[in-house]
């Protein structure tokens, strides 16, 4: 047993000991959704949002940036571990809005107007807060609750409420009133943004200076903005004041070269307006590549390559493109405006094709190949014949083909140029390659393709 001076220098010691840094706590409230609803209900959403707003595809380099940015300040989320996912809207005005169960997106504007990654983190780690608290599904729960009868809630309770949910109108799809949040929710998702940024290495201060920021631009660019998120008051005090209670850091994270190689990239482009948004939506929506895809994408073509090995190939490539895929999969290399969702522009799109008779001559599969390629795309036609070439003293088709590029100028697709060349590989599939550029392009971009097939190595 320990003597009584034991237990008083223990308790002495225990006394000693600095109080653990406070933590905000996610709040609870009456929720109708399970989580596993509320996953399902977040997705069945995010999965409406590229028909509605104009979703940079998630292979972008803008893209990969935030999803790292956020899987990084994800981390560091208390409560239930949702599987977070993070796009980017090519949109003009400031704003981001998070969807129940963990989709988030953040609008090219938010990037652009952001000075530094402290401030972009505080967008997103704000709108992670407020998927950990849960502001959509308990709003959601309310608008319910106010229409059932109390037999009824009991009844759908932890089952069944997705179908209700239906049944009575409500959804979390764009402009809905469960995507605009309260003053009270707004401050709580500041304070449990702050912890997240402080645990994630950044000055929570970087938060509060950027929402204050977008409340003195005035005007379009923050009308969103506060209109998705009213100001609550005071921001810079509470989150200062939360800081505070937090153990004092020497140093914090407030910029990074993929920030500023990102800004960059984004200050070139050139987002769609809400109301240029608006008008699209009348028109059916789908995929407005001309502002996805800015400016003349195929004259960044560098003379500098760099190699990429596949499981079945290699080839090099101009060294500011991006290769979209891995080694097991089919390729797309392109420069970093040049794909946008479901389309490529200008680069090349290497595959294989598995024929019905593998030990059909190259030719024979070729024109096989083409009917394939032809299905998906009945506006592809061939120019002149096709040819025989050597690719590295291998066997290989050549040919030529106009299409409909996903560039729209006026509403209209202008012509795009694909050329074509397969080769065989040892067990008779196809290993072919698709260079890809608008038509007014691709006598300057033929150099950069011969290149390119002068270094594939098919194995």
């Amino acid at each position: 047993m320990k003597s009584s001076r034991q237990i008083a220098l223990l308790l002495t010691a225990l006394l000693l000991i600095p109080d653990a840094p406070a933590r905000v706590t996610p709040t609870h409230g009456f929720d109708l959704f399970s989580t596993q609803e509320e996953i399902q209900a977040g997705q069945q959403a995010a999965a409406q949002v590229p028909k509605q707003l104009p979703v940079l595809p998630d292979s972008s380099p803008i893209s990969q940036y935030i999803s790292s940015l956020g899987h990084r300040l994800a981390e560091h989320a208390p409560g239930e571990k949702w599987p977070y996912n993070f796009h980017v809207v090519n949109q003009k005005e400031i704003n981001a809005f998070a969807l129940p169960g963990g989709p988030i997106f953040v609008n090219l504007g938010t990037i652009q107007a952001a000075d530094n990654e402290a401030q972009l983190a505080g967008v997103i780690a704000h709108e992670i807060s407020h998927v950990v608290q849960r502001h959509g599904t308990r709003a959601a729960t309310k608008q319910m609750a106010a229409q059932l009868p109390l037999a009824a809630i009991g009844g759908i309770l932890g089952h069944g409420t997705l179908g209700q949910m239906a049944t009575q109108g409500i959804s979390f799809g764009i402009g809905s009133y469960f995507l605009k949040n309260s003053r009270e929710s707004e401050k709580e998702a500041d304070l449990l943004g702050t912890d997240v940024m402080y645990d994630t290495g950044y000055d929570p201060h970087a938060m509060a200076a950027f929402f204050e920021k977008i409340k003195q631009m005035g005007g379009a660019p923050a009308l969103q903005f506060l209109s998705d998120h009213p100001d609550p008051g005071n921001r810079v005090e509470y989150v200062s004041a939360e800081v505070r209670t937090l153990p004092p850091r020497q140093q914090y994270l407030a910029d990074s070269s993929e920030f500023r190689q990102i800004k960059q990239e984004a200050a070139g482009m050139k987002p769609m307006t809400a109301q240029e948004i608006a008008a699209w939506q009348k028109k059916g929506g789908g995929t407005p590549v001309e502002a996805a895809i800015p400016g003349n994408v195929s004259a960044s073509a560098s003379p500098n390559l760099k190699p990429f090995n596949h499981d079945d190939f290699q080839i090099s490539y101009p060294d500011n493109w991006q290769v979209f895929g891995d080694q097991t999969s089919a390729v797309t290399i392109a420069p970093p405006n040049g794909v946008t969702q479901n389309a490529i522009a200008t680069g090349v799109m290497i595959s294989v094709y598995q024929p019905e008779e593998p030990g059909a001559n190259l030719d024979t599969n070729t024109h096989a190949l083409l009917a394939s390629l032809r299905q998906s795309n009945p506006d592809l036609r061939q120019i002149g014949n096709d040819e025989e070439i050597r690719i590295n003293n291998a066997e290989g088709k050549s040919v030529e083909l106009i299409g409909s590029s996903p560039i729209q100028q006026n509403g209209k697709a202008i012509q795009e140029r694909d050329w074509l060349v397969a080769t065989r590989r040892s067990d008779g599939a196809l290993l072919y390659l698709v260079f890809i550029s608008p038509d007014k392009d691709f006598g300057t971009l033929r150099p950069t393709f011969e290149q390119m097939l002068r270094t594939l190595r098919v194995k």
